[in-house]
């Protein structure tokens, strides 16, 4: 399948010469992690403790579960009904947050790819940082 121009697709060829290693080590690469793992951590124990909490009270404290709220309606289920709330705050959240800073990051790290001059081609000299570079001048 031919890839056409400026469609931002590498062709399958392509993707295999790419020294992944070395991506993975770029600054740009490391940064978008660490941003991701600031996001994804937090959001996952605070959905797990949210959820354990539940278990723990339709477990412990079933009396506390089964009054009454409004005709029928119990603790239980509202808190039952709150999980769907939060994963759909949680996922909004997390589609936010991608938009305004992973997809850039993300962008960065495809640019970089992308524009990669053999830097990243597999079987090339290992890339430099910028601290490298600046000791084999000295």
């Amino acid at each position: 399948m031919a890839i056409a121009p400026g469609d931002g697709r590498a062709p399958q060829s392509e993707l295999h010469d790419v020294d992944w290693e070395a991506v993975e080590r770029t600054p740009e690469f490391q940064e978008l992690v660490t941003q991701r793992r600031r996001f994804v951590i937090p959001a996952t124990i605070f959905f797990l403790a949210w959820y354990l909490g539940f278990i723990a009270l339709a477990g412990y404290a079933p009396d506390f579960m089964a009054e009454s709220v409004h005709e029928g309606l119990t603790v239980g289920y509202c808190l039952a009904l709150t999980q769907f709330v939060m994963v759909g705050v949680l996922g909004i959240l997390y589609l936010r947050r991608a938009e305004r800073v992973f997809d850039p990051l993300a962008d960065k790290v495809a640019e970089m790819v992308d524009n990669r001059g053999g830097r990243f081609t597999k079987g090339a000299p290992p890339a430099t940082t910028t601290v490298e570079r600046e000791r084999e001048v000295r």
